[in-house]
């Protein structure tokens, strides 16, 4: 995913209100950007930290910038889940998610179980249900999810359960915005819930998927697979 025009660049004055930042620009201009995260954003919302920033001048718009990326002294880190779903997609026409290669049909945003949608529907040869999640905090070199307390998240693992029970093939694919750590493991210790959630949906057949994106205020894209476990007894690197 090419940034035409490139990204502009700041520095992160605060973020409040969950979905506003405040930020004041190489250009000496100081901005309210629009956060695209719904998250708490832990390590990755720093006042004084670089920032990287989108513009939209469409008149419709309340706000013109919009919060793409922060950069901690190590990398940069994509907080926009907005852009998640597209690096997807890109991603998989261009074949690089190896385990999801050889469809020929992908829709997005398709309506499953009882209230929901899935990300991505791949099809032909078979079918492929997947959902897809952001991953932006880190505790020491493991990357972690979620941030916050997510009951739609552990809905959602339970409904992708039930339609491999139904005889379907079931993804979950975290994308890491982030390069400083070196595996994934859910946050038990924020949400219990959720990762229990997720170990059962893997129990019953529901295939767990880790990949990098590359973030920078130039391009960002997803790269290569990450290892993972599902709870802190698992040996990461037995599992890519």
């Amino acid at each position: 995913m090419l940034f035409n025009p490139p990204l502009q660049t700041g520095v992160l004055l605060q973020r409040y209100k969950r979905f506003l930042a405040d930020i004041h620009l190489d250009n000496g201009e100081t901005i309210t950007a629009h956060c695209p995260n719904p998250g708490a954003m832990h390590a990755c919302s720093t006042p004084g930290w670089r920032v990287a920033v989108s513009h939209n001048p469409d008149p419709k718009r309340k706000l013109p910038y919009t919060f793409e990326m922060i950069h901690n002294g190590n990398c940069w880190i994509g907080v926009n889940t907005m852009r998640t779903n597209p690096l997807v997609k890109e991603a998989l026409e261009e074949g690089i998610i190896q385990e999801l290669q050889g469809y020929t049909d992908l829709r997005s945003e398709v309506k499953y179980g009882e209230k929901s949608r899935i990300d991505f529907l791949l099809s032909h040869p078979g079918t492929c249900y997947l959902e897809v999640k952001n991953v932006s905090y880190i505790e020491g070199q493991t990357y972690m999810f979620p941030d916050g307390i997510t009951t739609r998240g552990a809905r959602h693992m339970q409904e992708l359960l039930a339609m491999v029970t139904a005889g379907h093939r079931e993804a979950v694919l975290f994308v890491v915005q982030r390069s400083d750590g070196s595996h994934f493991r859910p946050a038990a210790h924020i949400d219990a819930a959720y990762a229990q959630a997720l170990q059962m949906a893997h129990q019953g057949g529901v295939e767990v998927l880790v990949y990098e994106a590359q973030v920078s205020p130039n391009e960002s894209r997803i790269i290569r697979p990450l290892p993972w476990q599902l709870d802190a007894g698992d040996n990461p690197s037995e599992k890519t």
